[in-house]
């Protein structure tokens, strides 16, 4: 025990602040359609392709190379168009920009994703989100194991009533325990978001159906004569009863566009159901219909909207809330008391010096 205690306290310690920061950004990002104020965005869904047409014909006017372009759906009124060269811009349902950019550090939503999944250093630090995920797993369990010890002494607080080592140890285990089973949820989650194959592995029992369809890779390029009205109709037809949430240019030449939808089982905010179509023609030459995947895939598909409060109202983006604020408060504390007591005692101390006795 006493082994497990010093290796949460120096794990602990060492990446309790890169762990605040994960909280920090994913609590704030929860309530991102509250602090989005452009006009149009507080603006009621009107979900009509020929007008989704029309806008993403607006977003290749506004910027070069656009990558895809997000519709506006319940969080936000707002269409939301990205371009490869990292820049975007807002549009209203009616077609009219309300808001360009050219980098994400011009939009505090779009640093704050990156932060939270990527800490601002691209791929390396999202596998890094990702170890962080499992520590997190292992600080939970491991703090759990360690409070038992002490749970007759048990009294939850959200802040230390005192700043001394013992009520930060006492406020860190009580607050620990009692958010244990959401911060077991949001890293298990996350990480196997981010570990895609781990949860390919753990999910294989549920696995029985490749739906991924054999898409062509030599139709006729996106061009000035593509009709994005006929295109975005022709989509809607396949799932008719479905809302149009997002559209993704080609990677490469010669590939089809696709256009993702959100059915009414699906808890995803932006789906899981896919409309490929040759630009030219607007025919769809293929489609993905989660209705028809496995188990495991409908499984997968909830570990975003569980982790980022998509479901759920309110009040489980308020149980979330108090998920990120926990985090944020347990692994700042323990970070700042464990380097706060070897600071303390690397610092010399005084030596009390004899004063040599003088006669006469």
């Amino acid at each position: 025990m006493k082994l497990l205690s010093l290796l949460h306290r120096w794990a602990g310690g060492i990446v309790g602040l890169l762990l605040a920061v994960i909280g920090l950004s994913g609590t704030v990002l929860l309530w991102e359609d509250s602090w989005i104020m452009l006009a149009g965005a507080d603006e009621p869904v009107v979900s009509d392709p020929q007008a989704m047409g029309q806008a993403v014909a607006v977003a290749l006017q506004t910027g070069p190379d656009l990558s895809r372009i997000t519709f506006a759906g319940e969080e936000i009124g707002l269409h939301q168009a990205i371009y490869r060269d990292g820049s975007g811009a807002y549009i209203t349902q009616d077609g009219n920009v309300v808001d360009r950019w050219s980098s994400m550090w011009e939009r505090p939503e779009l640093w704050l994703f990156d932060l939270h999944h990527y800490l601002l250093i691209g791929e390396s630090g999202k596998t890094l989100t990702g170890v962080l995920g499992v520590l997190l797993l292992a600080f939970t369990v491991t703090g759990v194991i360690l409070w038992w010890r002490t749970r007759k002494t048990f009294k939850f607080r959200l802040w230390p009533p005192r700043y001394t080592a013992s009520a930060i140890v006492r406020h860190h285990r009580d607050l620990g325990v009692v958010a244990s089973p959401l911060l077991i949820l949001v890293a298990a989650t996350g990480t196997l978001m981010v570990f895609p194959a781990a949860s390919d592995v753990i999910l294989s029992p549920f696995a029985s159906v490749d739906d991924e369809p054999d898409l062509p890779g030599d139709l006729l390029q996106v061009d000035e004569t593509t009709d994005w009205q006929a295109l975005m109709v022709a989509a809607q037809s396949a799932f008719p009863q479905s809302e149009p949430r997002r559209l993704m240019m080609p990677d490469e030449p010669g590939k089809p566009v696709a256009i993702r939808f959100r059915q009414q089982f699906e808890w995803t905010p932006n789906g899981r159901s896919y409309v490929w179509l040759a630009p030219a023609g607007a025919i769809a030459v293929g489609t993905k219909d989660p209705a028809q995947s496995d188990a495991r895939s409908a499984i997968v598909e909830k570990f975003y909207p569980i982790h980022a409060a998509k479901v759920g109202g309110l009040v489980w983006r308020l149980i979330m809330t108090f998920a990120g604020v926990a985090l944020v408060l347990l692994g700042s504390f323990a970070s700042w008391s464990f380097w706060r007591a070897k600071v303390s005692k690397l610092r010399p101390t005084a030596s009390i010096s004899n004063t040599p006795r003088t006669t006469g």
